[in-house]
């Protein structure tokens, strides 16, 4: 119901400002950087007509910050029903299946969703069964909801208080930031860059998938190598909603890493294959990825250099430069 509210509200100022005739769905129009309007979905379901320079809502950034965070653990005893963890509330760990001696997997969604998105559930579930895990599901639906605008201005304050809260949580009840893998969806990308950041880089892994790319070009708070001992970053959806510039120690350009991706027809599908190619890649580790001298050739698929492999979970992974690799159209791809 939300999504279908701001495409309206899009539509609705569009026309009553006559700003511009049309803006073709398969952002065709788009040039990264100079372009107003993007078409953004943050799944494979309705899109949102974006204005990349609407007003910053500040009344409701005051209200919904990342204070507004809910955290909702996941383990191999209570795998589809959350126990939530609440900042400075030790009680809320003791009475929960949090075990400090497990890996730790933080997973962020992006803009407009929650909790509850397929994000969530479908890396929950696999990392689940490769291995006995702590999963904890970050819900910022209430910064997320805001216009995209806002919503870039808030991910600072959202990445800040879940790197206080994994501070809190390890010094509280016990873990290793040698364990510790975070994990962002597209804006949730730079949320999770954000946290790695405010804890000074201590996690393990983070992992960057598909990050947004609208707004962050030159954005200081954009993920980046150093957030974590190690960033991996996976591009699927280059120049439209996802950034296509190396950010991270190792970025992966699985087919060129522009839409359309192999079975998609459209920006949103090949924006989601990011998280679906990572799924896959926990059950099978299956990608074999190739160095590249340059972004040039990664986006023409021609890279022949040594192998690392996109995607896991391995806590020790290790890797630099850019690679590139070709997929399958459909799962497990």
């Amino acid at each position: 119901m939300m999504n279908v509210f701001l495409v309206l509200a899009a539509i609705v100022t569009i026309c009553v400002g006559n700003t511009i005739p049309s803006v073709p769905r398969d952002n065709s129009h788009y040039v990264e950087g100079e372009s107003r309007y993007i078409w953004m979905s943050e799944d494979e379901g309705v899109p949102i007509l974006v204005d990349l320079n609407a007003t910053v809502d500040e009344a409701a950034l005051a209200s919904r910050s990342g204070a507004n965070n809910e955290y909702w653990l996941y383990t191999r005893y209570n795998p589809t029903v959350p126990q939530i963890i609440t900042h400075n509330n030790a009680a809320s760990i003791w009475s929960s299946n949090y075990v400090a001696s497990r890996p730790l997997k933080v997973i962020a969604h992006g803009w407009t969703n929650s909790g509850n998105h397929q994000i969530n559930s479908m890396l929950a579930e696999a990392f689940l069964t490769v291995q006995d895990a702590n999963i904890l599901v970050v819900d910022w639906r209430t910064v997320a909801g805001l216009n995209y605008v806002s919503a870039v201005v808030g991910v600072p304050d959202v990445g800040q208080h879940i790197g206080d809260f994994l501070t809190w949580l390890i010094n509280t009840a016990g873990g290793n930031w040698n364990n510790v893998h975070l994990i962002g969806y597209s804006l949730g990308a730079h949320v999770v860059g954000n946290a790695g950041r405010a804890t000074g880089g201590l996690p393990a892994r983070v992992t960057g998938l598909d990050p947004a790319g609208p707004l962050w070009q030159t954005n200081r708070n954009t993920l980046s190598a150093g957030d974590g001992q190690y960033v991996e970053i996976i591009h699927t959806d280059g120049l439209y909603q996802g950034i296509y510039r190396p950010i991270g120690d190792a970025d992966f350009y699985p087919n060129g890493g522009v839409s359309p991706m192999p079975g998609c027809s459209d920006s949103q599908c090949s924006h989601a294959r990011a998280y679906q190619y990572f799924a896959a890649s926990i059950y099978y580790n299956h990608f074999v990825g190739r160095s590249c001298q340059s972004v040039i050739e990664a986006a023409k698929n021609q890279c022949q250099g040594s192998v690392l492999n996109m995607g896991n979970g391995i806590l020790t992974k290790r890797g630099s430069g850019l690679y590139g690799l070709s997929t399958g159209e459909s799962w497990p791809f």
